[in-house]
């Protein structure tokens, strides 16, 4: 470390170049000089290891005792910085800077693919990247690559299962703070992404932008395999299942598999009985919330589902899709006992029933089975009269 030549001129910024200023003290390993020996002390901490500052709630560590308070607010919630205009509050001094750009027209970093403008460089840079498909932070554990650095920490905690963000009112915990951010407004109610469409609202960004490809018709997520298009990478990922055969997500009770995590977490209910979600008109529940929604067109009478051939209506998309058969004559589910095809699913498990010779509807008053539940009902009505 180099001697202190001068110290009495205070006015000295806190890094300088060593070359114009001649009382610093200077890094030996990239030749940064400091006006303050404190300053030098807390720089060379970047070419080493050390981090002598931790959070004591998640324990992660830094350099600098300011980059720990900054860290903190995470945790508290604190939000120190406001913005006088719109009356809203940043944890960090750069982000209520890089706001005040939006509402005072100061975005003087621009996209030169799409002209889409940016407060800050550091966000140019990293939008650039969804145009060239850079992804240049690379997971060491599955290889899995980002475009974004912030991206590559989230995903690692996957294999570490760490969750350092933890909900205040239910103290379930998330790998990201924008999770936990999303799970909030769960309790607080708040949906402030609204479609300009429909005004239909949403809890996070990501949703508002699948939903309104609704009305777009856009699918920019294609199959490789089967050339299927979807409107979110999350579709295209479960459906690329169908043809990999992958079941990631088991069951601790059964061991049955499923290929995506909602399907996971709507089985376990089976298990726990646990239903969540009740409709406000007769407080039927349901353990999923698409069934949930299913069930209250029965009160509204919405079929929003409609042939485009008869322009017959339906509730359920998975109807429609059954009822177009009948004017495309397509059957696309096939015994593979006896090559038998039929337009739907169900038909074709009430049919392997001659093949297993299984009845699984039983009669409770004399226990007579059928392999139709539409015979049983017809033999209940000899006890009934």
């Amino acid at each position: 470390m180099n001697e202190k030549l001068d110290v009495r001129n205070d006015e000295c910024s806190y890094s300088c170049d060593i070359r114009s200023c001649g009382h610093t003290y200077s890094c030996e390993l990239c030749n940064m000089a400091f006006s303050r020996q404190r300053n030098l002390i807390t720089h060379e901490r970047i070419h080493g290891d050390e981090r002598p500052y931790k959070c004591d709630v998640c324990k992660k560590a830094y350099s600098r005792h300011s980059h720990l308070i900054t860290h903190q607010r995470t945790h508290s919630g604190e939000r120190p910085y406001m913005c006088e205009l719109h009356n809203k509050a940043f944890s960090y001094k750069r982000s209520l800077i890089t706001h005040e750009r939006i509402h005072c027209n100061k975005c003087p970093y621009t996209c030169d693919v799409c002209n889409k403008a940016f407060g800050h460089k550091t966000n140019l840079t990293r939008h650039q990247l969804i145009h060239t498909g850079e992804r240049p932070y690379t997971c060491h554990v599955c290889n899995k690559a980002f475009s974004q650095k912030i991206n590559l920490k989230t995903h690692q905690r996957k294999h570490s299962g760490e969750r350092p963000y933890v909900c205040d009112v239910c103290n379930e915990a998330f790998r990201g703070n924008s999770s936990l951010t999303a799970h909030q407004r769960i309790h607080t109610g708040e949906r402030p992404y609204t479609c300009d469409v429909c005004n239909n609202a949403f809890s996070v960004k990501s949703s508002l932008t699948k939903h309104q490809r609704i009305h777009t018709g856009e699918r920019p997520y294609t199959c490789d395999v089967c050339i299927k298009a979807f409107s979110d990478n999350s579709s295209l990922t479960k459906h690329q299942r169908i043809h990999t055969g992958e079941r990631p997500y088991t069951c601790d009770v059964c061991n049955k598999a499923f290929s995506d995590k909602s399907s996971l977490t709507k089985h376990q209910r089976i298990h726990t009985g646990e239903r969540p979600y009740t409709c406000d008109v007769c407080n039927k529940s349901f353990s999923d919330k698409s069934s949930l929604t299913k069930h209250q067109r029965i009160h509204t009478g919405e079929r929003p589902y409609t042939c485009d051939v008869c322009n017959k209506a339906f509730r359920q998309h998975g109807s429609l899709k059954t009822h177009q058969h009948i004017h495309t004559g397509e059957r696309p589910y096939t015994c593979d006992v006896c090559s038998k095809a039929f337009s739907k699913k169900t038909i074709l498990t009430t049919h392997k029933f001659i093949h297993t010779g299984e009845h699984p509807y039983m009669c409770d008053v004399c226990s007579k089975a059928f392999s139709r539940k539409s015979r049983l009902i017809a033999h209940l009505r000899i006890h009934s009269g």
